[in-house]
Order: C-alpha cells, then structure tokens, then sequence
C-alpha cells in the first residue's frame, strides 16, 4: 500500500514539474480560458442585456466555461503527455514494474486535477479584477472542486486515446471530447435562449449539472440541489472514462 502511494506520488510530482522546468509548454493551456473570456466577453457582452438572461455580466456567465475548458485541456494535455511517454518507452518500462496498473491510472489522473488549479486560477484572479461576480468562499469551494473532477475525468478519456493510438498526433481527439461536451451546454446562453434541438441536447448532456454547478456561486447562491446533480453527473463521467482508461492500461503489452 504505502508502494503505491509512493508510486502515485512519484507520477504527480513528475507531472508538476514539468511545469517548472518546461512553463512554455504549459502556458497555452494555462492562458487559453483567460483568453476565451476575454474573446468572448468583448464580441458578445452585450448579449448579457437579452430579455431572460441569468446575468446582467456576460463575464461572470461565461467565467465557469471557463473553468471548465481550462480543466478539460489540462485533462487532454495529461493524455498527450503519456503518449510522449509511450513514443519515447518510459510508459513501457513503467508497466513492467511490480506495480499494479490502476496505481498508474490514478497518479496520472491525479497530476491532471492538481495542474487544473493552475487555470482556472488564472481566470479567477483576472475574471475578478475585471469585475465578475465574487461567488463567494462556498461557490469557490464548489468551483475548484467541480473543476478538478472536471479535469479528472477527461484525463481518463485522453489517457484512453493515448493508450489506443500510442502517438502524440491523437493529441486533438484528446481535446475534442472536451470541446464537445462542454460546447453542447448552456454555456453562451441561458436554457431558455438555446434553440429547441440544443435544449434538448443539453439535458442530456451530464456536463450541463456540472455547468451548473459551477456557475451557480457567480449567479445566485449555493444550493445541494444545484450541486448533487453535477457531483453526480462528474462521478458517472469518472466511472465510464476510467473505466475505458483501466481496460486499456491493463491491455499495455497485450495487444503490442
């Protein structure tokens, strides 16, 4: 037991300074959400003045996709970061070791959800400088810990398409289950503002609950009713990804 964590430990740290010794390579991922907002919020800001819009700021409406796309590239940037690995051989000597598979998963995973705090952390601080909504310690609270499970279970989907295509050129399939999922949400309009094929999807969507989630502490108050659903939501996406993630970490030298 205490291998394992050890070895989990290991996997984290290795992933963290990566940031330190390569910030290059980190830094669009950690600048692109605050971009997105900005890019966003200066093209479509006045749209915060439609009847039925739940802001009368279109930066603090769109500050929690923010956060989320920041976690979802961090999670595909954990994916092309192991087929790097696989590509250079490091990952297959790791698979030898008297190690079981699933500690490799979750320190993979878990480098993902501590590097999503580095983004959206970003856009915090700037969001609030530009004058978003403040949403106070709770809604932080709720933000950070929906973003990392964000972040967690879409670096379980990109270490699948890492371990399926075994090259860094899968690297925009990595991101586009993100785009995707996050795209097809109340993310630039109200519920009630999306045409009708859009709800529709929407609702089926489980990255709309933790949309939602996130975005309740910038527009109103924090409610369990508004946050089960995304912890939910999350923790079914976490199973169904990590579950693709494990069968295929399992079949590393199976299938070569």
């Amino acid at each position: 037991m205490s291998y394992s964590i050890g070895v989990i430990r290991m996997l984290t740290k290795r992933s963290l300074n990566e940031i330190v010794r390569v910030p290059t390579g980190s830094l669009p991922g950690v600048l692109a959400p605050t971009i997105f907002m900005l890019g966003l919020s200066a093209v479509f800001g006045r749209a915060a003045h439609l009847p039925g819009f739940a802001a009368s700021d279109f930066r603090t409406f769109i500050i929690p996709v923010g956060l989320l796309q920041g976690a979802g590239f961090t999670g595909a940037a954990t994916g092309v970061n192991l087929a790097r690995d696989i590509e250079q051989g490091w990952f297959d000597r790791l698979a030898v070791a008297p190690l079981s598979r699933p500690t490799l998963l979750v320190g993979i995973v878990l480098s993902a959800c501590l590097r999503a705090l580095i983004p959206g952390t970003v856009l915090l601080v700037v969001g609030l400088a530009l004058g978003v909504h403040w949403p106070g310690v709770d809604g932080l609270v709720v933000a950070y810990i929906l973003m990392m499970g964000m972040a967690a279970a879409m670096a379980c989907f990109a270490v699948t398409v890492a371990l399926r295509f075994r090259t860094q050129q899968a690297a925009p399939l990595m991101q586009m289950g993100n785009f995707i999922l996050t795209l097809f949400t109340p993310s630039y309009a109200p519920h009630a503002l999306l045409a009708p094929w859009l709800q529709t999807v929407s609702d089926i969507n489980p990255v709309t609950r933790v949309l939602n989630g996130v975005r309740q502490g910038f527009l109103g108050s924090v409610t369990w009713g508004q946050t089960w659903p995304a912890l939910v939501a999350l923790l079914g996406m976490i199973l169904v990804f990590g579950g693709f993630a494990i069968r295929g970490i399992l079949r590393v030298g199976v299938d070569q």
